[in-house]
C-alpha cells in the first residue's frame, strides 16, 4: 500500500523493512482514527515532508552560507539563504538563524549569546505556564543560571505584570523572558519591553507556541519589541519538527556564534529546506485564513468545555490553546487524559496555576486546535468535540471497552472520517 505522502520509495521501504514501514502506516492510521488536540502538535504538509526526505539530508554543512567548513555546499547554501530570506520577510525581522535543531536549541543560543553561568534570568515559572528551558531546576537553564520565576494574578489568572516589574527591579536580571507552554492569553510585549529597558535587560520572547498565529497576522507580533524571538516550526506554524530565531541586527553575530559553533555542529540541511517550504506556505492568504480559524476554533472549544463545568483558566483564550480546571467535575488531569485517550481523543494533562496536585497528576488539561483546524474542522465541530471530551472525562473510566468510551469513540470515528488527516 503506497501512501500519498511518504514518496515514491515507500514501496521499496515496505519490501526491505516491513517493521518500520508498518510503524509509519500505523502512525498514519492513528492520526486518521482519533482527534489530535495536543496544542504543541500539527500536521506538516506533504510538500514539507517531501523536502524533509530529500538528498539534502546527506550534506555536512558546518558553518553558514559562504562560510562553510566543508566543500560542496553550493546547493545547500542556496537552500539556507532562501530559508533566511523567507523567515525575515515573514516576520519583518532584521536577522534570522534557521539552524537550531529545536526550540530548546534556539533557547540555548539565547543563553550562550547573552549570559554566563550564574547570571540571573527572569521568566515565567513552569507551574504557572512557563517552559522547562526557562529556568526549571531539572533543566540546564535552572542548573546553570539563577532563575527567578514570575507567575499569574490569582484573580485574573493572567500574567502578573506588576510582579514582573517588581522582581525585575529587585533582581536586575540579565535577560527577561516572555512566553511559555500553557499561556492562553496574549502577552503584553510593550509592557515587558519597558520593564526590560528600565533594568537594562535583554528582552527575549519564546514564541514557540504562538509564532504561527503571528505568521498568519492573527495576533500581534513580538518582533518589534523583543531583542530576540525564538520559536519552534512544528506547532501552529505547521512546518518540520525544528527551531529557529529572529533578532535585531545588533545581536545577529552573537546569536549566530551561539548556535554554531557554541551549541550545535552541522545543521540539518533537509530540515532547513523544509523550513523554507513552510515559510513560503505561511506567507499565503490560505495560511492567514487558517491561523484565524485556529483561534476561532480554540475559543469555541474552550467555551463548549466551560459550559459543561470544565472551567477555562483566564475565562477563555486568545490563541490556539486553552487550559482547563477539572476540579469542578472532580477528575484529575491524569485520569482525564487516560479516559479521553480510551475514547479516541488525544490531549494532555496539565498543571493549572496554584495547582494542589503534583505535576504528574495535575488538576487540568490542555487542549489545542491546530491539528483539527488543519483537517478542516470549524466551530460547529469544536462544540461537538467539547461535548465528546466532557462525556469521556466524566462518564467513563479509562477502559476502552467502557460503554461510554465506545459510544464516544464511534462519534469520533464519524467526525474524523468526514475530516480525514492526510486525505487520500
Amino acid at each position: 500500500m503506497t501512501t500519498p505522502f511518504y514518496g515514491s520509495d515507500f514501496d521499496a521501504l515496505q519490501a526491505f523493512d516491513p517493521d518500520i514501514s508498518d510503524v509509519l502506516l500505523s502512525e498514519l492510521d492513528r492520526l486518521r482514527s482519533g482527534l489530535q488536540l495536543i496544542a504543541s502538535e500539527n500536521m506538516s504538509s506533504p510538500t514539507v515532508l517531501t523536502a524533509l526526505g530529500s538528498t539534502l539530508s546527506n550534506k555536512y554543512a558546518e558553518g553558514y552560507p559562504g562560510r562553510r567548513y566543508y566543500g560542496g555546499c553550493a546547493e545547500v547554501d542556496k537552500a539556507e539563504n532562501i530559508a533566511i530570506q523567507r523567515c525575515t520577510d515573514l516576520f519583518g525581522a532584521e536577522h534570522a538563524n534557521v539552524q537550531p535543531h529545536s526550540g530548546a536549541s534556539a533557547n540555548q543560543a539565547v543563553y550562550g549569546a547573552f549570559m554566563k553561568p550564574g547570571d540571573t534570568l527572569l521568566a515565567m515559572s513552569l507551574p504557572m505556564g512557563g517552559h522547562l528551558t526557562h529556568g526549571a531546576k531539572v533543566s540546564f537553564s535552572g542548573k546553570w543560571f539563577n532563575a527567578i520565576g514570575y507567575g499569574v494574578d490569582k484573580q485574573t489568572e493572567n500574567i502578573d505584570y506588576d510582579q514582573v516589574e517588581a522582581l525585575a527591579k529587585e533582581h536586575r536580571p540579565k535577560v527577561i523572558c516572555a512566553g511559555g507552554s500553557a499561556i492562553p492569553r496574549l502577552i503584553d510585549f510593550e509592557r515587558i519591553r519597558a520593564i526590560a529597558d528600565e533594568v537594562g535587560a535583554i528582552f527575549w520572547v519564546d514564541a514557540a507556541h504562538f509564532i504561527g498565529l503571528v505568521a498568519g497576522k492573527a495576533i500581534p507580533s513580538p518582533v518589534p519589541y523583543a531583542d530576540v524571538v525564538t520559536f519552534t516550526t512544528h506547532k501552529v506554524l505547521r512546518g518540520p519538527r525544528s527551531g529557529a530565531l529572529v533578532c535585531r541586527e545588533q545581536h545577529g553575530k552573537a546569536l549566530d556564534k551561539a548556535v554554531f559553533p557554541m551549541m550545535q555542529g552541522g545543521p540539518q540541511m533537509n530540515t532547513i529546506a523544509a523550513k523554507a517550504v513552510n515559510f513560503k506556505e505561511c506567507a499565503t492568504p490560505e495560511y492567514a485564513a487558517y491561523a484565524k480559524q485556529v483561534i476561532a476554533n480554540a475559543q469555541a472549544l474552550a467555551e463548549s468545555l466551560g459550559e459543561k463545568g470544565i472551567r477555562p483558566i483566564t475565562g477563555g483564550t486568545d490563541t490556539h490553546l486553552s487550559l482547563h480546571d477539572l476540579q469542578g467535575v472532580e477528575v484529575t488531569g491524569a485520569d482525564a487524559e487516560k479516559r479521553a485517550d480510551a475514547a479516541g481523543i488525544v490531549l494532555n494533562k496539565n498543571a493549572i496555576p496554584f495547582d494542589p496536585q503534583k505535576p504528574n497528576i495535575a488538576s487540568g488539561i490542555r487542549v489545542g486546535s491546530p491539528c483539527v483546524t488543519t483537517q478542516g474542522m470549524g466551530t460547529a465541530e469544536m462544540k461537538q468535540i467539547g461535548e465528546l471530551i466532557h462525556r469521556a472525562v466524566t462518564q467513563s473510566d479509562g477502559d476502552p471497552d467502557h460503554p461510554v468510551a465506545k459510544e464516544v469513540r464511534a462519534q469520533v470515528t464519524d467526525l474524523v472520517g468526514r475530516f480525514p488527516a492526510y486525505a487520500r
